[in-house]
């Protein structure tokens, strides 16, 4: 095959009230803001950018979305700061654990305001 896929450059969610939604982001997950457009917001990082568009939520149409970390100490500082921020987490009281059965990969699962389940993971060679 002459082409490959790249790193993922942003990606889009439908929410309920986009400024709201990216305030979130920003207060939260620390993410910038990058501008606004008509409808809607985008925000992101060094890594990726999310665009916030207003539309009814369908968290259901993705099961969830991973995001890297560097290493364990990330994942745990990150676990600390959601926790302190009453981010919505899964498996309360056992929150990272493998990524699947058999998996050596880490993770931890938590939900923004509009149902979406995103996860922060540390692959196991890190």
């Amino acid at each position: 095959m002459a082409w490959s896929l790249g790193v993922v450059g942003h990606f889009g969610i439908a929410v309920k009230n986009p400024k709201r939604s990216a305030r979130w982001w920003i207060d939260v997950i620390g993410l910038h803001h990058r501008f606004d457009f008509d409808g809607g917001v985008v925000v992101g990082s060094e890594a990726v950018d999310i665009v916030i568009f207003k539309g009814p939520p369908h968290p259901e149409t993705i099961d969830h979305v991973s995001f890297h970390l560097p290493s364990m100490r990330a994942l745990r500082e990150a676990l600390a700061d959601l926790k302190a921020k009453g981010v919505d987490l899964e498996d309360p009281g056992d929150e990272i654990g493998p990524e699947g059965p058999g998996s050596k990969n880490m993770g931890l699962w938590f939900h923004d305001p509009d149902g979406y389940r995103w996860e922060l993971s540390v692959l196991s060679d890190r």
